[in-house]
C-alpha cells in the first residue's frame, strides 16, 4: 500500500500542472480528479498509521515525464497519472490477503481507469480503453 500510497501523493501534486495548463472551464475534471486522488491518498495513510507503519510521505516536488506546454501535453500527464495510480492499485490487489485492502484496490483502479478514459480522447492517446487496465502490454 505505501507504493500506492506514493503514486496517489504523485497524482495530487500531478493534477496542480495539468490545472495550471488548462484554461478556467477545463479545469473541472482536474479538481474533482485531484480531490479524489486526495481523499483516497489520505484514506490510505489513515489506514496505514493505524497499522503501525509510517506512510510514505509526498515529495517536495516531483519529475515531469515530459514538459506540460499545451492542453494537449496537460491532458497526456493525466493519462499519464491515472495510469500510474492503476498500475499500483493492481499490484496491491495482487498482494493483499484482505478483503478490505483489495475492495480498495479494485475501485481505486476502477476509478483510475475511468479517469483516464475520459483523458485520452483530449490526449490524443488512442484506443481509449484497455482490456487490461494497470497491468503492461503483451
Amino acid at each position: 500500500m505505501q507504493e500506492a500510497l506514493a503514486a496517489e501523493h504523485a497524482a495530487v501534486w500531478g493534477y496542480g500542472t495539468v490545472g495550471a495548463a488548462l484554461a478556467g472551464a477545463d479545469r473541472t475534471p482536474v479538481v474533482a480528479a485531484a480531490e479524489s486522488h486526495r481523499d483516497l491518498r489520505d484514506q490510505v495513510a489513515a489506514v496505514l498509521t493505524a497499522r503501525g507503519a509510517d506512510p510514505v510521505p509526498t515529495q517536495a516536488a516531483y519529475q515531469l515525464p515530459f514538459p506540460v506546454l499545451s492542453a494537449v501535453d496537460a491532458a497526456r500527464l493525466a493519462v499519464t497519472l491515472e495510469e500510474g495510480t492503476t498500475s499500483a492499485w493492481v499490484w496491491v490487489l495482487d498482494q493483499a490477503a484482505e478483503r478490505s485492502v483489495r475492495e480498495t484496490a479494485v475501485a481505486a483502479a476502477c476509478a483510475a481507469e475511468v479517469r483516464a478514459v475520459s483523458w485520452r480522447p483530449q490526449a490524443g492517446v488512442t484506443p481509449v480503453t484497455t482490456a487490461t487496465p494497470g497491468l503492461p502490454a503483451a
